[in-house]
């Protein structure tokens, strides 16, 4: 069965936004999103207006709502950056970069509380899109940090949202990015970028992963891997299970089925495709981050997404 090949149908919701990613439809019409070159939480009106949540510094990657209400979110640590005729791209690790962090967000006040910045004496890297689950904790990849002669790999974790455990679940890996659970919660995704592959692991408990053997790099199962020179950003699943991923270079969203079928490839306007939510009444409605021109994209979706724990 051959995938089809679609044009994402929608409008701009906003504009003028600093390499917007991590967005969160709310349950008011809103959607939060990060700016990850001003590191800033930002809140998109229904009517496009922006408005600044909180200052948290470095680089806000992805978020996530969180079982207190507050807005969790993964902090690379910042990038550096090339704009060129409007069009911004990050390049490597911003020149003050000193490591990431897992960030807390009062919506309320906007105060700002880091929780995460290492795990058992080593550094988080690079923190990058973030998942709850039904026990009240999460799942958070490091993305690992880029720069101009190494790269330092990345991992996949799993804490408590109170700031009490951290534990290592997946390593290494090279550039993880997105991060999703099935929806009985039986299934960890990951989508690792430069390879553009998606990856699968069994969820024995909050913190614990199934692996494979050896040839598997990081004990993963590989879900699918797409051909030619294209790169996985980050991911978000369907309330049927199927896998959702923002592919850059093509630019656009590649939808998974759990077996690892590519079922539809969705045309986004940007090559920068890099996030995608579920948000509305019915959950159809696709929020999509179009970071490299700074916009905010919603388009109709064709299935439900599904509802996220918090």
């Amino acid at each position: 069965m051959s995938s089809k090949d679609l044009k994402l149908q929608g409008r701009v919701v906003a504009t003028g936004l600093k390499f917007p990613e991590g967005p969160i439809a709310m349950p008011d019409g809103s959607v939060l999103v990060v700016e990850i070159a001003s590191g800033r939480l930002m809140r998109v009106q229904p009517d496009g207006a922006i408005e600044v949540v909180a200052d948290v510094g470095g680089g806000p990657n992805g978020a996530a709502l969180g079982p207190d209400g507050h807005c969790y979110l993964c902090n690379n640590g910042g990038f550096s950056w090339r704009t060129d005729d409007g069009f911004s791209r990050p390049t490597g690790a911003a020149a003050g970069y000193k490591g990431g962090a897992i960030q807390r967000v009062d919506l309320s006040s906007g105060a700002v509380e880091t929780l995460y910045t290492e795990c058992d004496g080593i550094p988080l890297h690079g923190p990058n899109d973030i998942v709850f689950d039904a026990h009240g904790g999460f799942w958070f990849t490091d993305f690992g940090k880029t720069f101009e002669d190494r790269i330092l790999r990345g991992a996949v974790y799993y804490a408590r949202a109170d700031g009490s455990f951290i534990r290592r679940a997946a390593h290494p890996f090279l550039t993880p990015n997105g991060v999703g659970l099935s929806p009985d919660g039986s299934t960890l995704y990951v989508s690792e970028t430069e390879t553009a592959r998606l990856w699968s692991y069994p969820v024995k408990g909050p913190g614990e992963l199934g692996h494979e053997a050896w040839p598997s790099p990081n004990g993963g199962r590989l879900v699918h891997g797409l051909p030619g020179f294209q790169r996985f950003d980050s991911l978000a699943v369907e309330e049927n299970g199927n896998i959702c991923v923002a592919t850059l270079v093509r630019g656009g969203i590649s939808v998974f089925s759990p077996a690892g079928e590519l079922i539809e490839f969705h045309a986004a306007p940007e090559g920068y495709c890099t996030n995608i939510c579920f948000g509305g009444a019915d959950r159809r409605t696709a929020f999509i981050t179009l970071s490299g021109y700074g916009q905010l994209f919603a388009a109709r979706w064709p299935r439900a997404g599904l509802a996220l724990c918090a």
